[in-house]
């Protein structure tokens, strides 16, 4: 369906029919919209019609249907005043006497249209007219949320909590509040708290770990050193490392060298959406010098320097 109707100004804007330039029918349930819209777009898109003006222009048309039929509100509004054109056209009314105005959105913004939709532009006098001033408003909307200030408070945790997770108690409004710091949070991690800040705005918990330097933390893949003796790497055997979830027996072989890396899998920081899976922990190992040697071992050890290898 498509006609011409007369706005405040006199200009002659054409009624737009978004259900047939997606090609589907008025009662297609959001599915059908969705799928229509990405086929479309998918064959009109720029990208694949370099030069092209014909397809820019449809893309900038099918673009401009679906922000209407995939909006709830604005296709309420879309369906009403088609039914309304269509039943004064069944009237015998002319295109130019329609009441335009009382489906004028408004203006009055300095919100660019065009930049609303990933710069996808382009959009009609038609669209404008009926959905400008509500589209504005959503963005005004959404810029006074941004700039509403951000309340925050220092958590000071230990390294096991953020390996654990934990619970740190807030009094806001006269209210006690137990808040769950989950695991795998790093110096620096936000945890939102709606509804705790003053007036009723979101407080943000900003985490910082008091005793981190056990382990170097690469996102959840944690480094450390330990100590094993000499005879240890010479001959192999169990050393005990630390890990964050305790001591653990590392074995190791005959031979190994000083600064070896081994990878213990799993034993890292848990991820933060999903705390079953952790990452890595790498030991590196430095080797212990003995000061003092028993007549025993000095007798040994210079026997053994005496053997060529």
């Amino acid at each position: 369906m498509t006609s011409d109707l007369r706005g405040d100004n006199n200009s002659v804007m054409e009624y737009k029919d978004y259900y047939k330039i997606l090609g589907v029918d008025r009662k297609a349930s959001a599915d059908d919209i969705r799928k229509a819209y990405r086929k479309l777009a998918m064959q009109h898109h720029p990208d694949k019609n370099p030069g092209d003006k014909k397809a820019e222009e449809k893309f900038k048309e099918i673009n401009e249907a679906y922000q209407v039929l995939s909006d709830e509100q604005k296709r309420a509004r879309y369906d009403q005043l088609g039914s309304a054109y269509s039943d004064f056209r069944t009237r015998g009314g002319s295109p130019g006497d329609f009441r335009w105005e009382d489906w004028m959105g408004g203006g009055g913004s300095s919100v660019n249209m065009d930049d609303m939709f990933g710069g996808a532009g382009g959009f009609s006098d038609f669209f404008r007219a009926i959905f400008g001033e509500a589209m504005r408003s959503s963005i005004r909307n959404e810029a006074a949320q941004r700039q509403q200030p951000a309340y925050q408070q220092e958590a000071l945790i230990t390294f096991k909590e953020a390996y654990e997770g934990t619970t740190r108690q807030l009094q806001t409004g006269g209210r006690k509040l137990q808040v769950r710091i989950p695991a795998g949070v790093k110096t620096g991690s936000k945890v939102r708290v709606a509804g705790a800040g003053p007036e009723g705005l979101d407080l943000y918990l900003i985490v910082k770990i008091t005793d981190e330097d056990r382990f170097e933390r690469d996102g959840y893949d944690l480094y450390t050193t330990s100590v094993v003796s000499v005879f240890t790497l010479i001959l192999g055997g169990d050393a005990e490392v630390d890990t964050p979830a305790g001591k653990v027996k590392l074995n190791i072989p005959a031979g190994t060298q000083p600064e070896q890396v081994f990878r213990l899998a799993g034993r890292g920081m848990p991820h933060l959406k999903n705390p079953s899976q952790k990452g890595d922990l790498y030991v590196r190992l430095k080797v212990q010098i003995p000061k003092y040697l028993s007549s025993k071992q000095r007798e040994l050890l210079e026997e053994a320097a005496r053997i060529k290898f």
